[in-house]
């Protein structure tokens, strides 16, 4: 048998509908997160708003959640493995997307309430999905 390369040996096709709602959620909890400081108005009128909320924390997590395994064919067997891999990697994908946002978009800051919202939001949020996730399925 021939060696995987190391993203093959993190990547398993059949958590594809894992991995749909993992984005699922953080879009929901991200524009949650985004009513919180703007209006529905707002929103509708620039919907840019959200893109600059919402952007680099998405990418944050489709940089690292493959690179830590939330994919991985172990990750979509069981809740027990499937939720531990979803905070394992929402970790580094909010830290990455926390710098993405401080670099890129000069003025919006990371104030520690900031960062708490969206270490606890983001674990809670993918943690509940993948449990529903397992107990739906």
């Amino acid at each position: 048998m021939a060696d995987q390369s190391f993203l093959e040996q993190r990547l398993d096709a059949s958590t594809w509908p894992i991995a749909v709602g993992d984005v699922a959620v953080l879009l929901a909890f991200l524009l949650a997160g985004t009513l919180q400081h703007s209006t529905v108005e707002q929103l509708s009128a620039d919907p840019g708003i959200y893109l600059i909320a919402a952007g680099p924390f998405v990418l944050g997590w489709l940089l690292c959640a493959p690179l830590v395994g939330a994919y991985s064919p172990g990750g979509g067997s069981a809740p027990n493995s499937s939720i531990p891999l979803a905070i394992r990697s929402w970790i580094p994908s909010a830290a990455v997307g926390m710098a993405i946002r401080v670099v890129a978009l000069p003025g919006r800051g990371a104030e520690a309430t900031f960062v708490v919202v969206m270490l606890v939001g983001g674990t809670v949020t993918l943690s509940l999905w993948r449990f529903l996730y397992f107990k739906l399925r």
